[in-house]
């Protein structure tokens, strides 16, 4: 570190401290000031003692306000655990860039920087303290571009704004549910298993739908696969169902067969236009949310015996028992988009 380098009397006198100490934290935090005074990088020092460098100015701070003492005394909070104020705060600049699967590897991670012994339950508590709490990341997709997102969502408001009276929005996109047991999240009594059957059914629906957002309503067909044919089949369906509409504006991902000359030229034809979403964007996409509910109250913890059983079951959804999920479709499908990929 430019600026920072030991004389002769300070070498010793850190030799000489060092010696004494029976503190494995004070005597690795002289190790970090004693091999950065003396010509060590601040990126070698860190790789050689397996600190974060948030953590190595912590330490360089605390020498030059107060020599050796100040280095190596604790300043402890009473009744809050083991790590001084200073402590718990690098600790924290940690975890918001580094993820640990457990409570144990913090602990691990809190004794080789900080010399301080925690218990799993300790560092626990410590955790709560700090605002963690212990869940999943969200998987988002590697090559989602937050600026394309932004400019969309700015694309998006001009559209609704230029609307004529009579045009529609609608978010477009398929799904496809399979006959098998899907086990989800539920209150079970403490000390109890609640048991669902499976089945080994492989067969599958395929379903293409459009939402509109206004009025939640939302068109579908049942097809054997999708394609371009089965998109115009949606397309005619949309048509028919908003005889009266202007111009349809139908926002989709970038699958190949939207693209089609056909599927362009028939959407023309039928006063539909097509709206692209970004690359690796399906947060933009309404329908999303949609089909989430969907999955919640038609798939999940539900065993249908025979295939017929859970044709019927989405079936009977997409015809008239979505209604009684109204109030829960009006908290999720609100316009508030998430950005992905961006930096808190």
């Amino acid at each position: 570190m430019q600026g920072f380098e030991f004389t002769p009397q300070q070498i010793q006198e850190l030799k000489f401290q060092h010696r004494l100490l029976k503190n494995k934290k004070a005597a690795y935090r002289i190790n970090a000031i004693y091999l950065l005074g003396t010509g060590w990088t601040q990126e070698k020092v860190c790789e050689a003692l397996i600190m974060d460098e948030g953590t190595l100015r912590h330490y360089v701070k605390r020498y030059q306000e107060g020599g050796v003492k100040n280095l190596i005394s604790n300043h402890y909070l009473g009744g809050q655990g083991k790590l001084t104020k200073d402590e718990e705060l690098l600790l924290d600049q940690h975890l918001e860039q580094t993820l640990y699967l457990d409570a144990k590897s913090v602990a691990d991670y809190i004794w080789k920087t900080f010399g301080e012994k925690y218990t799993v339950r300790g560092v626990t508590e410590l955790l709560k303290r700090l605002n963690y709490v212990y869940k999943k990341p969200k998987v988002i997709p590697g090559k989602a571009n937050t600026e394309m997102q932004k400019d969309f969502l700015t694309r998006y408001e001009t559209l609704k704004n230029s609307l004529e009276p009579n045009d529609k929005i609608l978010f477009m996109d398929g799904v496809h549910p399979q006959h098998n047991t899907i086990a989800a999240y539920g209150w079970i009594k403490k000390g109890q298993e609640k048991e669902i059957k499976s089945n080994t059914g492989r067969q599958r629906l395929n379903i293409n739908g459009a939402l509109e957002l206004n009025t939640y309503k939302v068109t579908v067909t049942f097809e054997e696969t999708l394609n371009a044919i089965t998109v115009l089949a949606l397309f005619k369906k949309l048509r028919k169902v908003y005889k009266k509409a202007g111009k349809l504006y139908v926002i989709c991902d970038n699958a190949k067969y939207y693209k089609k000359d056909t599927v362009l030229l028939e959407a023309k034809n039928l006063n539909i236009e097509l709206v692209f979403l970004p690359s690796y964007s399906p947060n933009l996409n309404l329908i999303e949310r949609f089909w989430k509910l969907f999955k919640k109250r038609v798939l999940y913890n539900q065993y249908y015996e025979k295939f017929s059983d859970f044709k019927e079951a989405v079936e009977y959804f997409f015809n008239g028992g979505m209604k009684k999920y109204k109030s829960e479709l009006k908290t999720l499908l609100t316009e508030n988009f998430q950005i992905i990929g961006q930096q808190p």
